[in-house]
Formats: C-alpha cells, structure tokens, sequence
C-alpha cells in the first residue's frame, strides 16, 4: 500500500455526504469503542473474493450482488435476512443452471446503512431539520431528537451488522444452502406464479442430476461445493468514521483491510477528484466497487482507476454502471473502450436501480420493471458490440413481499404501491421481481456466451 496512507489521511481530503456530529468527544469515543470491537470480516475471506472476481474480469463467471437499499434497525428480524439470502440463492442457481458458469454471491448486507442525500436538511411545513442519513447516523422520524445525528448508532449498526453475518455465515454453510434443499428456497408467498412455476421445473432437473451423480457412486453429500456456498457482503463506503474505526492491519501480510465488509464501493457523489472517500479506499486491500453514471467522464475514470489500481491487480475493480435505461447504450460504451484500451483488468457490473426512480402519481418513488430490463439490456447489448465481459448485476431486492416497484409479471400496478410500501429509502423489487429478472438475465448470459463460442469457431477456422 502507499507509504504516505494511513487509515486517517482521508481527513485531509474534501469529505462530501458525511454527518455533522455535535459533541466531537462523543464521536470519539464511539470510534474508541469501534476500534475495540472484533472484525466483522476477515482479511483472508476479502482475498478470496477479489480471487472469485478476478475469474469473473477474465470472463469466467457472474457477479451478483443485491440486498436492501438501506438496512433498518426497525426491520432487523432473523427472517428478514434469511428471506432475502435465500432469494440470492435462487437467483445465482438459475443463473449458474442457464450460463453453466459460477455465480458469485455479494450481499447487500450487514452495513448497509448509510445514505447520500441530495440536501443536507429536510422541511415539513414550518420545520426544517436534518436529512435521514441512514440508521447508522440517525432516525428517520421526523422530529428534533429522532434527526439529531448519534455516533453512538455506529455501535448499534456494528452490533446488528455483526448478528446479521453470523447468521448468514451459518445459512451458507450449515446445510441451508445445499442443493437437495434447492425446492425449499421458494417463498410461500409466491405462490403458484409463473417464475416460481419455471424454478420448481428446474429445480426437478437440479435433483435428476444429483440423483444421477449418485448413481455413478458420487455421493453428492461428500462435495463441499454442494453442500454450502460462499456468500460475501458489501455496502457503500460512505460513513468514512465509520469505515476508519473497522480499518485493521492484517497479521500475515501487514496490509491494510477494511473489516466492515468484504467489498465496499464508493458512490456516484463521493468519486470526484481529490475526494476523501478516493483516499481512504486506495490504501485499503479490500476488492471495491465504483459506480460510473453520465457524469463521469472517460479520462477521469482512467484516473481514478490509476490511482486505486496502480498495479492493475485483477479482481480489484467492479465498476458498476448506473445510467438509466435511456442513457446505457450512449453512455457506457465511451467507458468500456476507455478501460478496455487502456488494460485495466475490471469486472463490469449493471446497477439498474439508480437512474430508473420516478415519482407515481399516488406521490410513492417507484422503478417501473420494463425501464430496470431495459438497462440490463442496453447494459448485455453494448458489451457485446464491444467484445467485452457483461460480468454483473447489482440490484436492490428484498425476500419480503413488498410492492415498491411497478410491472413484472405479479404486475404491481401504480395503485397497489401503498399495500406493502415499506422501504426506508428507495423501492426494491421483491422476491418474484427478483426472481424473474434472474431469468431474463440467464437468458442473456446465453445469448452472450454462444455470440462468444461462435466467434471463438469462427476465429479457430
């Protein structure tokens, strides 16, 4: 790492979207207290995902990374988690059924709390207080107490990030996510629909085949890779007190590693140069994600990428493109030949979310289904015009049956947006949502990977 980092030197720096915290001593010592506290993951376990991910840059795999938009203290339930884990998994196992290539599995989970906004106060009639910034920073009801931003909900944010993983940990590797129980990840609630109708079938064909391998005498309970699944989590490097007090120093190779997550990204408004989150992110050893939307231009990226990548180390950079459905195939190719030409060796992911929020009539922030498609499709159809690896998706979903966002096959209409409307932040798509969108993508990971054989054919005659 470069000698002139350390895990504050980004104070130094211009710190956009970070809380104004009042009593500095009781920043402090919440810090203190964090720096303290254990791990929350390991260094070893964020080299192993940047591993996965180097695959998944070579083209030899998918990325799919997903989970709420903002996590809550209010909706922190052992359920909650388990449901939107086992939709991941439904969705990596169609993906890894069609495009017969691993999936690697990143939660938007354990930290994700943290948000950007657009103004730094709010106002209801005659009040005006601060933003919600998060549950980490403070309340989202709106009164002078609830707004007032805590150090101390770093502590509790810790502490839930904290039962979250160990649960997930436990769900991955304790017989839940092994494929004989791939028939028990459907959620009740959806029912005989069309998408849980297809999954059922394929699921059917997942079994004959497990059937099959223990016929031949391969005993499908002896293949780790059968019995359990690795399953990391990430969340935007925004809180940078936050991030500084979970930085430690890794025992085996002295470098630097952020231990609030396996992988963190840094957002649309905190990547601009001389920024302070740049410079807490290239000191540390963990994988990071960028996303890139219309702003940015294709000589900044490059320096950007220069400046976190410097030795072009595979598997350390996702940039996540977030243009809009009607921006994506405008936008994005100007960057993939940038990066491309250049030779940095990055994983390219789709955030279809972010620039597809409108306001319904009924006054709820919605993502209508067909403009999330679109990107995905804009996203898939200019890579394959630019030779390059379509290696990702990056989405906000909940295993819970919300309706925040309007289409898909369920078919969620603008009136139906207030029956289960409960996301702290932006809409999410639910679990049919999700599941159907893993669908549409398998089918695009086809498409892209035999225009791939047919040009690999074609170069071989």
């Amino acid at each position: 790492m470069p000698k002139t980092w350390n895990p504050e030197s980004w104070k130094s720096h211009e710190a956009r979207h970070l809380p104004h915290y009042e009593d500095a001593a009781e920043l402090a010592e919440a810090e203190t207290t964090l720096a303290s506290y254990p791990p929350l993951v390991f260094a070893g376990e964020a080299r192993a995902l940047k591993a996965d991910l180097a695959e998944v840059a070579g083209g030899h795999g998918f990325l799919l990374q997903g989970g709420d938009c903002a996590e809550s203290f209010a909706e922190f339930h052992p359920n909650n988690i388990r449901d939107t884990f086992r939709v991941l998994l439904q969705m990596a196992v169609v993906m890894t059924f069609a495009s017969k290539r691993p999936v690697v599995k990143v939660g938007r989970m354990a930290g994700q709390f943290a948000k950007p906004r657009s103004s730094a106060t709010e106002t209801i009639g005659d009040m005006t207080l601060p933003s919600y910034l998060g549950d980490n920073i403070n309340g989202i009801d709106f009164d002078p107490a609830s707004r007032r931003n805590d150090p101390q909900r770093m502590v509790r944010a810790y502490s839930q990030a904290a039962a979250t993983l160990n649960l997930l940990r436990a769900f991955a590797g304790g017989g839940y996510a092994n494929l004989r129980q791939v028939h028990q990840w459907t959620l009740d609630f959806m029912g005989r629909t069309p998408w849980a109708e297809k999954f059922s079938q394929m699921a059917d064909r997942i079994g004959e085949a497990l059937d099959f391998m223990e016929a031949c005498g391969i005993d499908p309970g002896t293949v780790p890779q059968l019995q359990g699944t690795s399953f990391y989590t990430s969340h935007e490097s925004l809180l940078l007190p936050y991030e500084q007090a979970m930085t430690r120093q890794d025992s085996l190779t002295g470098d630097w590693y952020a231990t609030s997550a396996h992988m963190l990204w840094i957002g649309d408004r905190t990547r601009f140069p001389g920024s302070a989150h740049i410079e807490f992110a290239r000191g540390i050893g963990n994988p990071l994600g960028m996303k890139c939307g219309p702003s940015l231009e294709p000589d900044a990226l490059l320096r950007l990428l220069d400046e976190l990548n410097p030795a072009r180390e595979a598997g350390r950079i996702t940039l996540i493109s977030r243009f809009g459905h009607d921006k994506v195939e405008d936008g994005l190719p100007r960057l993939v030949r940038a990066v491309t030409r250049e030779g940095h060796p990055v994983v390219w992911s789709c955030d279809p979310m972010h620039g597809n929020v409108v306001k319904s009539d009924s006054g709820f922030k919605t993502r209508p289904f067909d403009r999330i498609l679109r990107e995905v499709k804009g996203f898939f159809a200019v890579h394959r015009a630019e030779g390059t690896h379509p290696g990702g998706i990056h989405i906000e979903m909940t295993g819970q049956d919300v309706t925040e966002c309007v289409g898909g096959a369920v078919a969620i209409t603008e009136e139906r947006l207030g029956d289960r409307y409960h996301t702290h932040c932006d809409p999410r798509l639910n679990a049919e949502q999700s599941l159907e969108l893993a669908f549409l993508v398998a089918e695009m990971l086809n498409e892209a990977a035999g225009s791939r054989d047919a040009e690999v054919s074609a170069d071989a005659a």
